[in-house]
């Protein structure tokens, strides 16, 4: 893979394909659909994608050539990883829905065909319906067929009539976890044989920063000297603060420095979570920062007491695993894919029962020797999970789409 000159955090509009060596030509030319991605609001499938392009990256397959397709603000946010691969800017922000699938059957369509692509990647688990390539689609979940009341009408019919047509059509289906590999297969009808399993993986996050910097971060937060519980995700329906926020009121009684820290940006359900919180009164219990920066949360995962995890849904959870990597103590609802990525590493709770979720945390709170347990657990969990066997995974999924044909049969289209 080629890196342009100059590239950095800005990403230059690119109206000319250049001139492409030799050596480059007999490479298999994947394109990557990101025009979806637009930083900060669309979650973990932006983490999984980011990080694992980059481990593609890293990995520099010899037969690959890939570009990445991306939106206006796509390249500020993730300027290093578009200064790693040749990179083709789209005449669209990504914000607006219509116009970026409006944009991909028309502006990506043209643009591959141009490009003379092999396959393209299409990350954000819809496929256009005008393709001049083989396309592969990265499901993330079905949860708006499978739980359409979490979702708005626009969105419950476009997934609808888009995601299953999109599925049966690709040429390859990238799952996260089995769970999902069976959504794809029992609500979308694929074909199995066409799935591939390329899950999260996680960094080594090491040693960490000096504690006197960790002391000071914490500080800053306003917890140094109490104990925390971490629940970092934005706050859409599904992932179900509001059980958590219960939790903490039955567990603030007893717990006077108890916190609960709640980083992620601020999703459709904001003011319902503060409104909870104001409702068990115990908004000032709560400490909610918003999205920071990374090596901030890195620093809040090593020093909580546990994560807690109560999501309702969740095709895989990539908090957990990365939680599990730095000995942080794993609470987390018994569904979806979460059981799969826990295993025996963390306790398990359904997701709407407060009084469960209160006393799996204060056991864990009264007993040290448990959480060293499961803290130890989940640092051997972790170590299964690693992005260079991801990027290997979906380096040989690329292979085996360019070998399928381009159209696909009137059963998988219907």
């Amino acid at each position: 893979m080629t890196k342009p000159a100059g590239a950095g955090s800005h990403v230059p509009e690119t109206p000319e394909t250049p001139e492409v060596p030799d050596d480059v030509r007999a490479r298999l030319k994947v394109g990557v659909n990101l025009l979806w991605v637009v930083p900060g609001e669309v979650g973990g499938s932006e983490e999984y994608t980011v990080r694992l392009l980059g481990a593609l990256a890293d990995l520099a397959p010899p037969d690959l050539d890939v570009t990445l397709y991306v939106n206006r603000r796509f390249g500020t946010a993730h300027g290093e990883l578009t200064g790693r691969y040749r990179t083709v800017v789209a005449p669209v922000s990504g914000t607006s829905r219509a116009l970026r699938v409006a944009a991909e059957s028309s502006w990506l369509a043209a643009r591959t065909r141009r490009d003379g692509l092999d396959v393209v990647h299409h990350a954000g688990g819809t496929m256009p319906a005008l393709r001049t390539a083989p396309g592969i689609v990265t499901l993330h979940d079905l949860q708006p067929i499978s739980h359409p009341e979490r979702f708005g009408l626009v969105k419950r019919l476009y997934i609808r009539a888009m995601a299953p047509r999109s599925l049966r059509a690709a040429a390859a289906v990238v799952c996260l976890t089995g769970f999902t590999a069976g959504d794809a297969v029992h609500l979308a009808g694929v074909d199995p044989a066409r799935v591939r399993l390329v899950p999260c993986g996680v960094d080594d996050p090491g040693p960490g920063p000096d504690l006197l910097l960790q002391d000071a971060l914490l500080e800053r937060y306003g917890l140094a000297g109490r104990p925390y519980v971490l629940y970092p995700a934005i706050t859409y329906a599904h992932k179900n603060h509001e059980t958590l926020v219960a939790a903490m009121a039955r567990l603030a009684p007893d717990r006077p420095d108890l916190r609960l820290v709640l980083t992620g940006a601020e999703g459709p359900y904001e003011a319902v979570v503060r409104a909870a919180a104001e409702a068990y009164g115990v908004s000032g219990r709560v400490v909610r920062p918003g999205r920071i920066p990374e090596a901030d949360l890195d620093v809040l995962y090593r020093r909580a007491a546990l994560l807690a995890f109560p999501s309702r849904y969740e095709g895989f959870g990539l908090p957990v695993l990365e939680a599990m990597a730095r000995g942080c103590p794993v609470v987390a609802s018994a569904v979806g894919g979460l059981p799969e990525v826990a295993g025996d590493a963390a306790v398990l709770v359904d997701p709407l029962d407060a009084a469960a979720w209160a006393s799996a945390i204060a056991d864990l709170l009264d007993h040290a020797g448990r959480r060293t347990v499961l803290a130890r657990r989940g640092a051997e969990r972790a170590h299964h999970f690693r992005w260079p066997d991801s990027a290997e995974a979906l380096a040989l999924a690329y292979r085996e789409a360019a070998r399928r044909p381009l159209h696909p049969t009137s059963e998988e289209t219907g």
